[in-house]
């Protein structure tokens, strides 16, 4: 069974910093690129960061870039999320994902359950 668990989230101060983690199990971890994506309270999904296979490629959306970093360690099946400089609209429930390519275009197949991240005074 394909599986995706987040951990990691809390409630840190604006400026701060905090690191999620995602473990993957029931898939061969190394042979997919994997995504983070996030939700706002009361707003749609948005996509945050991707990463290739071997992990030395990265992509951030506007927002995070430059303040994110998004890494993984094939040997762990795990996938890292540092943030850093956290601003209050970085609060949101953050998700990793397995991403398939199709048709040129990217998907989410696998999703974790979230873990909350909160950036408050």
């Amino acid at each position: 069974e394909v599986q995706v668990v987040e951990s990691g989230g809390g409630l840190v101060q604006p400026g701060g910093s905090l690191r999620l983690s995602c473990v993957g199990s029931g898939f061969t971890f190394s042979n997919y690129y994997m995504s983070w994506v996030r939700q706002a309270p009361g707003k749609g999904l948005e996509w945050v960061s991707r990463i290739n296979t071997a992990g030395w490629k990265t992509y951030y959306s506007d927002s995070v870039k430059g303040r994110f970093t998004f890494s993984r360690d094939n040997a762990k099946n795990t996938l890292y999320l540092q943030m850093d400089s956290l601003k209050p609209e970085d609060t949101a429930v953050y998700y990793c994902a397995r991403v398939i390519y199709y048709n040129n275009n990217y998907y989410f197949d696998y999703w974790g359950q979230g873990t909350q991240v909160t950036v408050s005074s």
